[in-house]
């Protein structure tokens, strides 16, 4: 039981990042701030990087995919500081 443990949380966390994003930018469509795009943008990316994950740890367990997931969470952290000095500009 104890390996199913772990997959739940990575599913769970998958399922949690993709609701973010849908919702932030369901918000964004309705709104049209442009921190709610940069937020679902950033959380889009942080879904790919827990899908990443699933297939790293649990699909593909021989294959190391660090450097992938390390840059999918570089790339949403930089879209949202992105985001966010654009926003302060203007």
């Amino acid at each position: 039981m104890a390996p199913v443990i772990p997959a739940i949380v990575y599913i769970l966390c998958l399922a949690t990042s993709i609701t973010c994003a849908g919702l932030l930018g369901r918000m964004y469509w309705r709104n049209g701030m442009r921190l709610l795009l940069w937020s679902a943008v950033c959380f889009a990316c942080l879904a790919l990087n827990n899908f990443v994950v699933i297939l790293d740890m649990l699909v593909f367990p021989n294959v190391d995919l660090q450097v992938v997931r390390l840059g999918l969470s570089l790339a949403a952290v930089s879209v949202l500081l992105f985001g966010f000095t654009w926003d302060i500009e203007e």
